[in-house]
């Protein structure tokens, strides 16, 4: 059995990687990066048992590679390294170049990595260093630019987010300490640097919640006609739906209901968006919570309004074709689907940035 269900896999990733050559390379890439993980474990193991923890504490710390890998954002040898040797953290030099590398090549998971291996919220002991952290953080460069991030108001979200926790991951009055050179405060550089993003931010705001804005009106307009002509009509005497006892008939009235309701809240919270002053502080959190909010009730009346669509279309042809409930329900699922695969990843993270950054969590060394 276990022999048959080996070849079964084989045959199914070969015909898979043959239809599909990007599901090949994917495969090769992930196996090539798990190899040379455990070909890095093996070295350093072998480099231990040779040398000896002293020496090879003494090599890493002397020798930049794990500063290196960490400038460049190589989570797994950063870890690695840290697990094998977690006397590198005793370091006090090390640990405060380390967490500037970090900083300066704004890498989320090794940030969270280094808070977790060393309390850097209580390095203080030289203030040039501490002001050498809020140098970094203030100051743009094209590694800020990150490709997890949905447009440039959440990308200025992260850098608010940046400055934020290493603010307070030092001492929140080295914000007001000044630069020697033109005599600024931290925050006074980090809002000039950043005038062209927060330009771009103000406008994809602006272009973004007009254009939702104008999906969310549309569907208004076709909830509130929807309401006042209801599939099978009314009794001329009372005006009571004539089909008020079917099922599908109360789907299609609950559906019609929140697709009416939930695309007014999403309008007003565009609208709130659309009129807001976009402050630089504002972007930290409360425009992009009403820009999840009015996208996240956009959403909803969309795929209410599919419910209601199609209930309404059983309702008209289930009396002549009772199979049509299989394909309306396979229809109506296609643009769920669509979007869980192209916009749902990018919404979950604009969500995750909001209400719960992964930037102010420690990661967890044992589990």
């Amino acid at each position: 059995m276990a022999r048959a269900l080996n070849r079964f896999k084989i045959s199914v990733w070969n015909l898979v990687t043959k239809s599909v050559p990007f599901i090949k390379s994917c495969g090769e890439l992930k196996l090539r990066h798990n190899c040379l993980l455990e070909l890095a474990e093996l070295a350093l193991t072998e480099m231990k048992s040779n040398m000896g923890t002293p020496k090879m504490l003494e090599f890493l710390l002397t020798s930049g590679v794990v500063l290196d890998a960490a400038s460049r954002g190589i989570f797994e040898f950063v870890d690695l390294c840290l697990k094998n040797f977690p006397e590198l953290m005793w370091d006090d030099n090390f640990a405060k170049e380390l967490i500037k590398k970090v900083v300066k090549g704004r890498h989320v998971e090794l940030f969270r990595l280094v808070r977790t291996h060393n309390r850097v919220r209580y390095i203080a002991e030289d203030l040039s260093i501490d002001v050498d952290l809020m140098k970094a953080v203030a100051e743009w460069s094209s590694k800020c630019v990150s490709s997890d991030v949905s447009g440039a108001a959440f990308l200025l979200q992260r850098e608010l987010q940046w400055f934020q926790v290493v603010d307070v991951s030092t001492f929140p009055s080295l914000k007001w300490l000044k630069y020697q050179e033109d005599k600024s405060t931290h925050w006074e550089v980090f809002v000039q640097q950043r005038q062209e993003l927060l330009k771009d931010a103000r406008q994809w705001m602006k272009d973004t919640s007009s254009s939702c804005s104008l999906v969310g009106t549309l569907i208004i307009t076709i909830a509130f006609a929807a309401a006042f002509m209801v599939p099978g009509g009314n009794d001329n005497n009372m005006g009571i739906p004539t089909l008020l006892k079917n099922n599908s008939f109360m789907v299609f009235t609950v559906a019609n209901s929140l697709a009416l309701f939930s695309s007014v809240a999403a309008t007003l919270m565009f609208l709130v968006v659309l009129t807001s002053c976009y402050a630089i502080e504002d972007f930290l959190f409360s425009l992009p919570r009403d820009m999840t909010l009015g996208l996240t009730f956009l959403f909803l009346s969309l795929a209410v309004m599919l419910v209601a669509f199609s209930s309404a279309l059983m309702i008209v042809l289930s009396e002549q074709w009772r199979w049509i409930y299989i394909p309306v329900a396979l229809l109506a699922a296609v643009p769920i689907v669509m979007f869980s695969i192209l916009q749902l990843p990018l919404y979950v993270e604009m969500v995750e940035s909001t209400y719960w950054p992964r930037l102010y969590r420690p990661l967890k060394l044992w589990k």
